[in-house]
């Protein structure tokens, strides 16, 4: 007897920048509460720290430095 599987398989983007890592989701909450899906996406290689994320409606590209993003 054969058991349905509850695994859900998502295939995340490669990040361009190391070719190592990929791409992962963040989300968080907005000023007034509301969820932001996929407000950011960062490079799982830590040795790469890639990131995109919206900042108040602006896109921003650049690299974790220290534990800071830092905006290239």
């Amino acid at each position: 007897m054969d058991k349905q599987s509850n695994v859900v398989h998502t295939c995340f983007p490669r990040c361009l920048k190391c070719e190592r890592g990929v791409l992962v989701p963040l989300s968080d909450y907005g000023k007034g509460g509301a969820s932001l899906m996929y407000k950011a996406w960062v490079c799982t290689n830590p040795n790469c720290g890639f990131f995109i994320r919206i900042d108040n409606g602006d896109l921003m590209m650049g690299q974790m430095e220290k534990g800071e993003f830092v905006k290239k």
